[in-house]
């Protein structure tokens, strides 16, 4: 609407700062005007105040504010009044309107400012004829003229003003929306995050304490049913489990530290933590359970830190499997580095069984967590986890990870 208040934006200020020296420089030349072609006529004292009056009337304007209420409303009227009187009296005042079409214009509902334009172009009218010697269609035609592309550049400069707030609103709606969608998926990812170090901490804690507390627990329930018949071997039986508490303990510190195998922090890589692996393996089931580790081929550059310690827990919690259900008296670590990845085979020479579908849960009550924790790990790196066993032939588990990253959710195989 161009009838509105005040535009606080500084081309509305300056058109408004133009067309108030405009009126000024008008009155002030239209006074002149009159005094040196009218001297000492009875009507000039009038023609002074009325001067005079309109110029404070018009300094009021901006003290009484910008919005159309009631009394600024009045003091328009009341100085569009005093403008006609004064081109009554004196028509050369006429051209004082220009700027009060600015004023209405500014102030007035739009049809209440296009009359307020009409009646004073008429006035402007029928002041240029009695200022005329005689008919002239130029004075009839040029006010109207004039007074049309004054309402029409102010129309439109209005309309232009409307449609940049219009804009600078939506534009703040879309800011607004922009980071109140960012806040959203900050909060999403430190969900996602949350759930995703769960999972890996739950991983970590499967691979490392808890099968090291079910190693102790085997072995301290085998130390209580030999402790009277066989002391020498209950003895062995709680110095192994000894062994497996004091590097528990470790992988505890290390765990809380920075949640990396302790068997990487001791350095050598992870060459270096299989074969301490499976000497520690071996020496754990007392000979029961031969573990061999082998290494093919050289990394033609160090692998990185969460790829290690994945193919590490992956061992360990394959062994643990081994130990425990498998009934096997041989396994085997083989670590395979290859030119575009390195693959790790943990292969076992026992009774074996039929490997779940990927994706399927094991049947309710049995004990399932390690084969799902190592796909996981696996997918995460972008690797591919293959299971080859058969009931009595024995079981091969493959992880194999890619030294270049690849899309997460790689296919797991079974066989």
């Amino acid at each position: 609407m161009y009838a509105a208040g005040s535009d606080p934006d500084p081309d509305a200020r300056w058109l408004a700062f133009l067309m108030h020296a405009a009126f000024f420089l008008l009155l002030g030349a239209s006074l002149s005007r009159f005094l040196m072609r009218h001297p000492g006529e009875d009507r000039t004292p009038w023609v002074i105040a009325l001067s005079v009056t309109l110029a404070v009337l018009y300094l009021l304007g901006p003290v009484l504010g910008s919005r159309p209420t009631p009394r600024r409303l009045t003091w328009l009227g009341v100085l569009v009044v005093v403008w006609m009187v004064l081109v009554v009296l004196a028509p050369s005042f006429a051209w004082c309107a220009v700027p009060l079409f600015y004023t209405g214009l500014r102030l007035l509902p739009p049809r209440a400012a296009i009359a307020l334009v009409i009646l004073l172009t008429a006035f402007v009218v029928a002041a240029q004829l009695r200022l005329a010697t005689g008919f002239d269609p130029n004075l009839v035609l040029a006010p109207p003229a004039v007074a049309a592309v004054a309402t029409a550049v102010f129309v439109h400069m209005q309309r232009q003003a409307v449609r940049q707030r219009e804009l600078a609103a939506r534009q703040r709606e879309l800011i607004d929306d922009l980071l109140r969608t960012r806040r959203e998926l900050a909060a999403t990812e430190r969900r996602e995050g949350t759930l995703a170090e769960r999972q890996r901490l739950s991983m970590e804690i499967h691979d490392s304490l808890a099968q090291g507390l079910s190693s102790q627990q085997m072995l301290l329930q085998a130390a209580d049913r030999t402790w009277d018949n066989d002391p020498a071997a209950a003895r062995r039986h709680i110095r192994t489990a000894t062994g497996i508490a004091e590097r528990n303990l470790a992988e505890a510190r290390r765990f809380v530290h920075d949640l990396a195998p302790a068997d990487l922090a001791e350095g050598g890589g992870l060459e270096a933590a299989l074969y301490a692996l499976a000497a520690r393996e071996t020496a754990h089931t007392q000979g029961a359970l031969a573990v061999r580790c082998h290494v093919e081929g050289t990394a033609h550059t160090p692998l990185p830190d969460r790829v290690q310690s994945a193919l590490l827990r992956i061992a360990q919690g394959a062994l643990a499997n081994v130990r425990e259900h498998a009934g096997a008296t041989a396994a085997g670590l083989t670590l395979t580095h290859l030119d575009d990845r390195v693959v790790l085979d943990i292969a076992d020479n026992g009774r074996g069984f039929s490997p779940p579908a990927p994706g399927l849960r094991p049947p309710a009550g049995v004990r399932g967590h390690g084969l799902p924790a190592m796909r996981a790990r696996v997918r995460q790196l972008g690797g591919t986890l293959t299971i080859e066993s058969a009931p009595g032939e024995g079981t091969v588990l493959s992880a194999a990870v890619p030294l270049t990253p690849a899309p997460q959710n790689a296919p797991e195989e079974s066989a």
